[in-house]
């Protein structure tokens, strides 16, 4: 990867195609968990969403290998297919960015009390 497509996130928009490549052999049972583990994963995105790519590369070389191997998706994500995300990017406790936003504003508004009162 070199500088410009760093800078410029078009690596990223070419790996993203790609895994919708593969995911349009998946079964249909199987794209719709896809379109649904993706839409679950984006709030734990860093700021270029970079640090999904090897999470949805993984995700859905599991989804297809799961649909080779003839199991049910629900075998494979369970029933709830948030949690299972939650799960891909680290856990329950997995910090998204509403929390990271909601902590930063925390220490902004109590550095500001601190000034004002201090």
């Amino acid at each position: 990867m070199n500088f410009w497509e760093t800078i410029t996130g078009s690596d990223m928009t070419k790996e993203y195609k790609a895994f919708e490549a593969r995911a349009v052999v998946l079964p249909n049972g199987y794209r719709a968990a896809w379109d649904e583990i993706k839409e679950h994963l984006w709030p734990y995105a860093g700021f270029t969403g970079r640090n999904l790519m090897p999470i949805l590369d993984g995700a859905l070389g599991l989804l297809e290998q799961s649909a080779a191997d003839g199991q049910s998706i629900y075998q494979v994500v369970g029933d709830d297919i948030e949690a299972f995300s939650a799960a891909l990017a680290g856990g329950e406790g997995a910090r998204s960015y509403r929390d990271r936003w909601r902590d930063q504003l925390n220490k902004n508004v109590a550095r500001r009390l601190a000034k004002v009162g201090g």
